[in-house]
């Protein structure tokens, strides 16, 4: 057994011996789990994709005179004003303002706030428009001004829902192509998409949140953030491999960092033709080996995690339940699989690469005694379900 601080001494002394999860299940096979437990003291996880549920907190400053924003644009994207008086939430997967949508099918959603968070994160140039009724103390009812990441009080990234683990597998059993946030998808199966580091993914590296919780330090974007509270739809209560893999979508986190401590190549807007505009981020989580449970569930391979199939025409929209088939990670990868009968191509939305890189970046953060671990300040939920939306008349409420 270790505890947090003994590892902490560690790596702040720069002696901390650190694997990403991509390496160790190599190393236990060859030294062990008993002697590579007592060795190794910090497993690095990552993951790069488009995590809808993301946005920013930006507070302006006061001009003179003074302003209660009210309504608000930047580069023509809406964000909810609904706060204090030049306080504003940028949302990832809104649209800019006239943007067609769907009205020429399928739409090309070319700008909204994924892009917007890009280029606040890159230092360029946004515009703010903003409008009020007007107060006793603040009188100004309209302003246009310009601004940079620089001019900004604070950019705080405030992500409700990042990490998802294990999401499902796309595909399409319809006579006609598709466009959904996993991809375009081509009629009558011909291929499958999904979205996830697989091996390399936080929540499926410590399955049963042992050392991911509520105030565990992460690094976002190549910021220093932290699990702010369990992530929305985190429904633990899921069947389960003998190894605590989810068969499923289970766990999710909420993270947020400063935005101005983020490094651009991992804040990247998405634009999903038919579907919408999303956010690429780039998500690193440490995990301390206390023992050699932890670093057992640290060697789950691709191979070990299965993902379910599902069919998005009709019964991801519809609320079926039902699943395809069960695939494993290791057999997406190859670039196609043997589905049902069929030889079906397969592509990923998120980047291994990237996520791999990640990891091999937090990996030397931590080795030189930069980044250091927090213990959680509560555990994530173990036990929960996904709550359904019922559609019901107001007598009908007890």
């Amino acid at each position: 057994m270790k505890s947090y601080e003994e590892i902490n001494e560690k790596i702040a002394s720069g002696k901390a011996v650190v694997l990403t999860a991509d390496e160790v299940s190599d190393y236990v096979d060859q030294k062990g789990l008993a002697k590579a437990a007592e060795e190794i003291d910090v497993v690095t996880t990552a993951t790069f994709g488009a995590m809808c549920s993301s946005g920013a907190f930006v507070n302006f400053g006061q001009c003179a005179p003074k302003i209660r924003i009210t309504e608000a644009w930047i580069d023509d994207v809406l964000a909810y004003s609904g706060v204090a008086a030049v306080d504003a939430y940028i949302g990832a997967t809104q649209l800019r303002q006239n943007d067609p949508e769907n009205m020429y099918y399928p739409g090309e959603f070319r700008f909204g706030g994924g892009h917007v968070i890009e280029k606040l994160v890159a230092g360029k140039q946004c515009q703010l428009f903003a409008l009020s009724y007007g107060t006793d103390e603040y009188p100004r009812r309209e302003l246009r001004t310009w601004f940079t990441i620089d001019d900004l009080n604070q950019a705080i990234m405030v992500n409700p829902r990042n990490c998802y683990q294990n999401y499902n597998v796309a595909t399409n059993l319809s006579d006609r192509t598709i466009y959904t946030y996993l991809g375009a998808l081509k009629p009558h199966m011909k291929n499958l998409t999904y979205s996830s580091a697989g091996q390399l993914s936080p929540l499926l590296n410590d399955p049963l949140y042992r050392t991911i919780g509520i105030g565990t330090a992460v690094w976002l974007a190549g910021a220093r953030g932290h699990v702010y509270a369990e992530g929305t739809q985190h429904a633990p209560s899921i069947s389960r491999t003998p190894g605590g893999v989810p068969t499923g979508g289970a766990g999710t986190l909420a993270l947020t960092a400063d935005m101005k401590q983020m490094k651009g190549r991992y804040v990247r807007g998405v634009s999903l033709k038919g579907y919408g505009v999303s956010l690429a981020l780039g998500v690193g989580v440490p995990i301390p080996i206390l023992d050699e449970d932890v670093l057992l569930k640290t060697t789950v391979r691709d191979r070990d995690i299965p993902a379910e199939v599902i069919d998005y025409s009709s019964d991801y929209p519809n609320k079926t339940g039902k699943v395809l088939a069960h695939v494993n990670y290791a057999d997406l990868k190859k670039g196609n699989i043997e589905l049902l009968g069929k030889r079906v191509e397969v592509s990923s939305m998120s980047s291994y690469a990237m996520a791999l890189e990640i990891a091999e970046l937090l990996k030397e953060e931590v080795r030189s005694g930069s980044f250091l671990l927090s213990r959680p300040l509560q555990p994530l939920p173990v036990e929960q379900e996904l709550k359904s939306l019922k559609i019901r008349k107001e007598d009908e409420v007890r």
